[in-house]
């Protein structure tokens, strides 16, 4: 249920039906697992159970410097035969680094809107 809402919320944010502006970055899940906390130690627990399914589907995303990327290098290994070059591996982590890098800036963009209520 948990794993099936995560993609299908990733699959919306990508097709634009779920507006990017619902990321949010370690403020939101500060204040998300402070709310949890506040509740109560099972809320809690269910609360950082569901954040480390989360983190474990977005490191299988087949970004080059996430494990889905290294899945997928090892996918064209298997399709090609022989590995992808050292050049090529490293060239496509830094574009990996990037997008992470952009992600993590829109989200944490998003989080300081919400705090100064823009």
């Amino acid at each position: 249920f948990v794993t099936g809402f995560i993609l299908n919320f990733l699959g919306d944010l990508v097709t634009g039906q779920v507006s990017a502006r619902n990321l949010g970055s370690i403020v939101t899940i500060g204040e998300a697992s402070g709310q949890a906390a506040a509740e109560g130690l099972p809320v809690f627990l269910s609360f950082m159970a569901l954040f480390s399914i989360n983190l474990a589907i977005l490191n299988l995303l087949p970004i080059p410097i996430l494990d889905g990327g290294h899945l997928v290098f090892l996918g064209i290994e298997a399709i090609r035969g022989r590995p992808v070059s050292p050049e090529q591996r490293m060239r496509w982590s830094q574009v990996g680094f990037f997008i992470l890098l952009g992600i993590m800036a829109l989200a944490l963009g998003n989080d300081f809107l919400r705090l100064f209520g823009l």
